[in-house]
């Protein structure tokens, strides 16, 4: 006789069901990994608390004088009462229309938007952000928040410019960190990894923060790119020689690909906030191999990693040991007194400040400068000059002499990173945090990742110089006792702007224009400061814009609005419009030149060994 079934309220489930929730999601092995984040977020606490007891005292607790800018602006608050009260009718107007709109779609109807994402906005790409009513909720009330804190801003009164900038950019700041895909619960990718990996994603995230903050020797240092990459095996990897080196920089002669060469040669000055390997990523996008390509013998500057020893290295020194033994080592390598050269970014800025020198003291040396993404008048200079003031400097000061006299290369690099947060902060934290992913390998992130140190004096001479007292445009900077007037450089100049460029924006690279004292070609390419400017023919990538009919002294544009109405749009990369203009100023055609073939010995392969010191 077969026993009875079991009763059903009290049948025990087989083992394999266990912790089985409806959605698919494992919960004992979710519980497990929750009790695994708590561990770990408990030590990354207990690791917090240990380093602010060991923490300077003496270091400002505020040295981005962020207080100082949120005070300035609870006080243009006070001062607009009416403009305040307006904003927020107008935010809580806009919000109950996003509540009925909401409903609407909630009851099956259609609905505009009340507020989208701005074009290039890759925060809220997911389906779900439109589909599913309630993420679109969050998506809209975020983005409505946002825009109106930012409009009020730009509405008070009481703020001046630069304040009004520091202000904005704060506040930019702020509603980037506070988004809604920053979050586990609010940011659908997430959730979906979190559910299909039973947490294992926010274990591996940890892991991936605290060894961020390991390698940042206690401040966070986010990867940005995976460790694929070794300088002069698959990057850096243009053929060539050190020719010369001392102790501010190591120069770089490259291989001729052609069999004839322009006779006058091309020296090029990186800036030394980065490494130069910027100009020769891989084979493919390499500036480098381009220019040799066109038959062009290229010098490259690759700038010293500097230390403690050079605190007091300053533009004079930089001058002397960068831009003058770099014309002399080329002058014994070619027998050319006078090349053409390039300064990028503040390498550019440093070239200007040179030429200016030289005209004064009527030195010839230099045939044509060209510069890409350079500035020599900051009045303008883009979100950058929202670091500089005298609390931000004192701070910064301290910062550098707690270092020995330098400033770590993580430092200058946090702080183009809050230029671009949501491409190159946040959308990190998200992959690599609460994803839980590695970071994918990409030459130009490593790039970026791969910093340098600065001088104190040179870096706070800057600084103060040229973002606080724009003394180089206004005739009051001094090197070795002499005043630069950038009107005495009467050379052929080149100038690159690009249409996106947050560091050296376009129409602070137009001012140049009206203060060199010679025939003036400006451009503007497409995309940003790195892009814009490294951008190969062969990418058939972004465009170029030219204005012929302008050159200065032939009565044409006085500012930039105007020059951009007479010109005309080119399809592609602006290097050849370069190489056109260059190659008129390089002379006749010679059989190749080959490193070594001068005067100057071969101390060893490109690219050289100051670019692979490593620096925090």
């Amino acid at each position: 006789m077969s026993s009875p079934p079991p009763d059903k309220k009290t049948q025990t489930p087989p083992p394999e069901s266990y912790g089985t929730a409806p959605d698919g999601l494992n919960t004992l092995e979710f519980t497990r990994n929750m009790l695994t984040v708590g561990m770990k977020i408990q030590q990354l606490l207990v690791d917090f608390i240990a380093r602010m007891a060991k923490r300077d005292k003496a270091a400002p607790l505020d040295p981005l004088n962020i207080s100082g800018a949120m005070m300035n602006l609870v006080k243009a608050m006070g001062g607009n009462r009416d403009q305040v009260a307006q904003a927020q009718a107008e935010w809580w107007n806009n919000f109950m229309t996003l509540w009925e709109t909401t409903a609407r779609r909630m009851l099956g109807g259609e609905a505009p938007s009340v507020a989208e994402p701005a074009p290039g906005d890759r925060r809220f790409r997911a389906d779900e952000w439109k589909q599913n009513e309630v993420f679109d909720f969050i998506k809209q009330s975020y983005l409505l928040t946002a825009n109106a804190m930012q409009n009020m801003v730009g509405k008070l009164n009481g703020l001046d410019d630069k304040e009004r900038g520091r202000v904005a950019f704060y506040t930019r700041q702020f509603a980037d960190a506070f988004a809604p895909t920053n979050f586990p619960l609010t940011n659908p990718d997430v959730l979906k990894a979190t559910i299909a990996s039973n947490g294992e994603n926010l274990v591996k995230g940890l892991d991936n923060l605290l060894a961020d903050i390991e390698r940042g020797q206690g401040e966070l240092s986010i990867r940005q790119s995976a460790d694929g990459f070794v300088i002069g095996e698959n990057i850096a990897t243009a053929p060539g020689k050190v020719v010369f080196r001392n102790n501010t920089m190591e120069l770089l002669q490259y291989s001729p690909s052609t069999d004839e060469v322009h006779e006058r040669p091309l020296l090029i000055f990186p800036p030394w906030i980065n490494k130069f390997y910027i100009i020769d990523l891989r084979p493919e996008n390499s500036f480098v191999r381009w220019l040799t390509a066109q038959g062009y013998t290229v010098f490259l500057v690759s700038w010293v990693n500097p230390g403690a020893d050079m605190a007091d290295a300053g533009f004079e020194e930089y001058m002397q040991g960068g831009i003058f033994a770099a014309l002399d080592a080329v002058e014994k390598a070619t027998g050319v007194r006078d090349p053409n050269c390039v300064g990028y970014c503040i390498g550019g800025t440093l070239l200007a400040a040179t030429l200016a020198y030289m005209a004064a003291k009527h030195d010839d040396r230099i045939h044509s400068a060209t510069f890409w993404a350079a500035q020599t008048d900051f009045s303008d200079a883009g979100e950058l000059s929202v670091f500089v003031d005298e609390a931000q400097l004192g701070a910064l000061k301290s910062k550098m002499d707690s270092e020995g006299g330098v400033l770590p290369g993580s430092k200058m690099a946090g702080a183009f990173n809050m230029l671009r947060a949501n491409d190159l902060i946040w959308s990190f934290v998200i992959n690599n945090y609460l994803l839980g992913k590695q970071p994918i390998p990409f030459d130009l992130l490593y790039w970026n990742s791969d910093t340098t140190r600065m001088p104190e004096k040179l870096h706070l001479s800057y600084l103060r110089q040229c973002y606080k007292e724009n003394a180089l445009a206004t005739g009051k900077m001094e090197l070795a006792g002499v005043n630069l007037y950038l009107s005495k450089v009467k050379v052929p100049v080149y100038l690159q702007s690009a249409r996106e460029d947050h560091i050296a924006p376009a129409a602070s690279v137009f001012k140049s224009v009206n203060l060199f004292g010679g025939p003036v070609r400006f451009i503007i390419a497409g995309s940003g400061h790195i892009a814009g400017v490294i951008n190969p023919p062969a990418a058939n990538k972004y465009q170029h814009w030219t204005n012929d009919a302008f050159e200065k002294g032939s009565g044409g544009a006085k500012d930039i609005e105007t020059w951009r109405a007479g010109a005309t749009e080119h399809a592609g990369s602006w290097w050849p419009d370069w190489d056109h203009w260059l190659s008129k100023l390089s002379g006749k055609k010679i059989p190749a030149r080959k490193p070594g073939d001068g005067k100057l010995k071969v101390l060893g392969d490109a690219p050289g060994t100051y670019v692979k010191v490593k620096a925090q």
